[in-house]
């Protein structure tokens, strides 16, 4: 038995390659990247930083000497200067530069975006395979007709392809935004105290040229096109709220889609993939319940909530910074990312194995396709000489009385009986059940998912196929 609290997240959920983004062992690494550009970046800008002075922090870059850092921050009570300190104690030469001109934020702060901005590349590569997995799913079943719903009512015909192009079509705006905000990444740089970079005009005797580098110079180095232009100590907990309102989305998305299949399920039209010797029940064996749809929805629910962890936070920093944000952030964000990991293995996972149960859902589409052929029906009998009024009061009434068969003594839809027993139609049973043809009522369903697919879908996945898993066919189309 372990004896301490261990997040689910990290033992049940979320993938290796997420959690190791936001593990010690990667921030630390980071951190030391990071105060190697600096010195590069001094260095090359004038200061009196020697070749052998970077070669020896290079060679400890990945070496991380944990132990010495943790018995040095019992006494300084600082696990930036503890870590610098233990990096010194490896660099020996390098010691006196490290971290120079430098606050903590310019490590810690540098260090979360750089970890926020490669958890979301890798939420960008899961989002592709669900996209993809989904755009094969939908396609397939394009031309299948089954009975739509507003308000979990029985509403008009759609397709089952159709249905699942508004869970596809979800997530393409998810990845649009997931792709304006890779974007737009940006560094803090290495501005200061208050973000002045008053430090670094010391280093420099004031030469305003030169420092106006630093940011540019640092960025380049760490993989980023630029830094925020102006800041405080910490970069604008603003990109907090923004990537955790990104997740949020996700989150939103993968909900209505459990959501929606959890419905399915309960239909019996549509299952989630069920294991041969999985239990769904520990007391009914029959059972067969949707349980990554319901775990989907569970921690979905729990981002969606996260999200009003950054907002608070931004608005509440003091001035140039405030210590308030840091606890939080520790949590909230490497939380939500594990958390959106997990949702979207779960999305593709159900997705890849989903079963459709054709009989029932044409059985349950027969079942009210009789009140849904009412419109046509009407027309075909004022082609015969109907009065369009008179008629459509009368398959009102008709519709009313065989609703009640169905629903107070529980025996089948019988309005096509009804209708061919009425002279008013002029339509025999033979001719109403021809109008009775599933596919003459969905419209332009199958088209719109395959121009969806082909027109909006397809682009995307041909542009991102090198983030297509290795077991992931594409789409064809």
């Amino acid at each position: 038995m372990r004896s301490k609290y261990e997040s689910p997240l990290n033992s049940r959920y979320s993938s290796k390659e997420m959690s190791y983004l936001f593990s010690p062992d990667y921030k630390f690494k980071t951190w030391r990247k990071l105060w190697i550009a600096l010195a590069e970046t001094e260095k090359e800008l004038g200061l009196n930083i020697t070749d052998e002075q970077i070669a020896e922090m290079k060679k400890y870059k990945d070496d991380i000497n944990y132990d010495v850092a943790e018995e040095r921050e019992k006494i300084v009570r600082h696990d930036v200067m503890s870590h610098v300190y233990a990096f010194g104690t490896q660099a020996k030469t390098a010691m006196p530069i490290i971290h120079l001109g430098a606050t903590s934020c310019y490590v810690g702060d540098n260090t979360d975006i750089i970890i926020m901005t490669e958890a979301l590349k890798l939420i960008k590569k899961e989002i592709i395979n669900v996209i993809n997995e989904l755009s094969k799913f939908a396609y397939k079943y394009k031309d299948m007709p089954t009975l739509g719903f507003t308000h979990f009512q029985p509403a008009q015909t759609t397709t089952v392809g159709k249905r699942a192009s508004l869970w596809l079509q979800d997530i393409v705006m998810d990845l649009e935004c997931v792709e304006e905000q890779l974007s737009k990444a940006k560094l803090l740089g290495s501005k200061g105290t208050t973000g002045t970079q008053a430090s670094f005009m010391e280093l420099f005797d004031n030469d305003d040229e030169k420092v106006k580098k630093i940011d540019g110079m640092i960025a380049k180095k760490m993989g980023f096109e630029k830094c925020f232009d102006v800041s405080g100590q910490t970069y604008p907990r603003k990109l907090d709220y923004q990537m955790l309102s990104l997740l949020s989305q996700i989150a939103q998305s993968a909900y209505k889609f459990s959501n929606d299949i959890r419905l399915l399920q309960h239909l019996k039209e549509i299952e989630e993939p069920f294991e041969k010797n999985q239990i769904g029940s520990s007391a009914m064996a029959y059972k067969r319940n949707p349980m990554r749809s319901e775990r989907m929805g569970s921690l979905a629910r729990y981002v969606i909530s996260a999200a009003i962890n950054p907002a608070v936070t931004a608005s509440t920093q003091w001035f140039e910074r405030t210590l308030d944000d840091s606890a939080n952030k520790r949590i909230s964000i490497p939380e939500a990312f594990l958390a959106v990991d997990a949702i979207l293995s779960l999305y593709r996972n159900v997705v890849d194995g989903l079963v459709v149960y054709d009989k029932v859902i044409e059985q349950h589409l027969n079942n009210e396709l009789p009140f849904m052929a009412t419109e046509n029906i009407m027309m075909d009998a004022v082609k015969k000489g109907g009065n369009r009024q008179e008629l459509h009061e009368k398959i009102r009434v008709h519709s009313m009385e065989a609703a009640k068969v169905v629903k107070q003594e529980g025996k089948p839809n019988d309005l096509l009986e009804r209708i061919s027993k009425d002279p008013s139609f002029g339509l025999n049973l033979k001719e109403l059940n021809s109008i009775m043809d599933a596919k003459n009522f969905v419209g332009r369903a199958p088209k719109q998912t395959e121009e969806f697919i082909q027109n909006v879908v397809k682009p995307i996945l041909d542009k991102n196929k090198e983030l297509l898993s290795d077991d992931a066919e594409q789409i064809r189309v």
